[in-house]
């Protein structure tokens, strides 16, 4: 029976890509909630309090949508020191903690600035770990053909929340009376499904890869046979094992590495660092291109772009949600193990920066006024909504939680995933006083201005990832960094060598992980 067939590793996917709902739903669910009339009352955004002070409201908003990215900036951190001396599961559970005191404390804030901002920050601890440990965890517990779409599940599951949660807006602002259990409902909501997630990863086995870097192969074999749905002594299974035992040959390092000797390595290992730079350039210009800067506002955007009333802004911003969904689930099951890593987020780009073009020039010098105008600055927002899907939405968490070897996956992808949260932090803050300072036009002209860079250093420097063992990825990096794109491996000679364990464990770190037989 194969691996697809055991309702363990199903269960695994489903609870693991649960943890896509903190940051999902915050993009969503909480950021409409501030654009309910109640929340506003109670911290004090409405327009009459900030008359003739513009910039002094949305510098009020903005922190109180950032506050929680910034939160999850540490978290992304604080996951690394978890991730391997917890273990991937325990770490998991201990961010929904984390993250779910933080919700209880910011629904009962009960119109307490100050302790509000504190509750969006601890709150972000737990979600920023999340972002770090979930996607890691899906990526260990992936075969090689399917490893795309299995961490695209958990970007499935954040829009699914993302864009339930304009809805849930909707729904309460529709059906329930102005009052503060309005937008408490709204953002108590995602405890229920995280909640189960939590229960259920009582049931799921800790990631084999982080118990063969333990020594603890048996438990090993035995989380493998759960997650594939093999017996034991079945051949399939023991070449599954062989593999992973061989990085955890140099994972047994890990005990007595420090982490400044992690960092050196992955900063003066020639591949490493090329690899680390990657990942940090495509996690930068993700956000810059507007990226979740967007997402947080969108409402007001479509406000901008001619939709009337508030209520209709909202479920436009559900639509737009349902549009990252779908495309998303179309990429994630569709594009990304098929058509490849690059030609998804190049597209991606492309489209991005055409929308940025038309909506700089739609405020620069077209206007409102204009119906058929204004009717396709809108479309032009969901074009943009299925670039940023195919593209830099989902890319950098598949994409940087696979091109790192063991020993260094999740020291690098923690700090980048933390540098992912403060470039987000960065924009969440500065975009409302961008629109409001750069007469909405400008803000456009930088963000396509990213655009176009990303088209040109992503280009060239990321290689094609698609179908590539975690084990061999060094083969693509030992080029210039504007060279890489044209890189390939010869997946015939690696899966020959990567079972001469012996000749594995020979020679440098990054030299094993290049040519075993070295």
């Amino acid at each position: 029976m194969g691996f697809l067939a055991s309702p363990t590793y199903i269960l695994a996917i489903v609870v693991l890509a649960f943890g896509g709902i903190p940051k999902g739903y915050d993009e969503g669910g909480f950021s409409a909630s501030v654009t309910l009339p109640a929340f506003k009352n109670d911290y004090g955004l409405n327009k009459a309090l900030w008359k003739n002070n513009a910039t002094g409201l949305a510098n009020r908003t903005a922190n109180i949508s950032s506050f929680g990215v910034l939160g999850a900036a540490f978290g992304a951190l604080v996951a690394f020191f978890l991730n391997d001396k917890l273990g991937r599961l325990w770490s998991y559970r201990l961010a929904i903690v984390i993250w779910a005191s933080g919700i209880l404390m910011q629904v009962f804030s009960s119109g307490i600035f100050s302790f509000l901002l504190f509750a969006r920050i601890w709150g972000g601890l737990g979600a920023g770990g999340l972002t770090v440990i979930a996607p890691l965890f899906l990526s260990e517990i992936a075969p090689t053909k399917s490893r795309g779409m299995v961490v695209s599940m958990y970007m499935v599951t954040l829009l699914s929340f993302l864009s339930l949660g304009f809805f849930i807006n909707y729904g309460v602002s529709k059906n329930m009376a102005q009052g503060r259990q309005q937008w408490q409902i709204v953002q108590a909501i995602p405890l229920i499904p995280v909640g189960i997630a939590f229960f259920a990863s009582f049931l799921i086995p800790e990631s084999p890869r982080w118990l063969a870097s333990r020594g603890r192969q048996d438990e090993c074999l035995i989380s493998i046979a759960r997650l594939r749905g093999f017996s034991r002594d079945d051949p399939a299974l023991m070449a599954e094992l062989e593999r992973i035992e061989l990085e955890a040959n140099v994972l047994v390092e890990m005990k007595s590495t420090s982490i400044a000797k992690t960092a050196k390595e992955t900063f003066t290992v020639p591949t490493l660092r090329s690899r680390y730079l990657l990942a940090v350039a495509m996690h930068t210009i993700a956000q810059w291109t507007g990226g979740n800067g967007i997402t947080y506002y969108i409402s007001d955007i479509f406000q901008y772009a001619g939709i009337q009333g508030s209520q209709t802004s909202l479920i436009t911003s559900g639509a737009y949600g349902l549009v990252k969904l779908f495309v998303t689930m179309i990429f994630a099951w569709g594009l990304i193990d098929k058509i490849g890593r690059r030609r998804c987020f190049l597209a991606g780009l492309i489209l991005q920066g055409a929308t940025h073009i038309y909506m700089a020039i739609y405020f620069g010098a077209i206007g409102n006024g204009n119906k058929r105008a204004s009717d396709a600055a809108i479309a032009s927002v969901f074009v943009y909504a299925t670039g940023w899907s195919i593209g830099l939405c989902t890319i950098p968490y598949i994409y940087c939680a696979e091109i790192f070897p063991t020993k260094n996956r999740s020291f690098a992808y923690a700090t980048t995933m933390s540098l992912h949260w403060f470039c987000q932090f960065g924009v969440v803050r500065v975009t409302p006083v961008m629109l409001a300072a750069l007469d909405k036009w400008g803000a456009y002209v930088f963000w396509s201005m990213i655009c176009a860079t990303g088209i040109v250093v992503l280009g060239l420097w990321a290689p094609e990832t698609k179908g590539v063992p975690l084990e061999c990825m060094a083969q693509l990096f030992e080029h210039s960094w504007y060279k890489c794109w044209k890189s390939k491996v010869d997946q015939t000679d690696i899966y020959q060598s990567s079972y001469d364990v012996k000749a594995h464990e020979k020679g440098s770190v990054e030299e094993r992980e290049v040519n075993p037989r070295v």
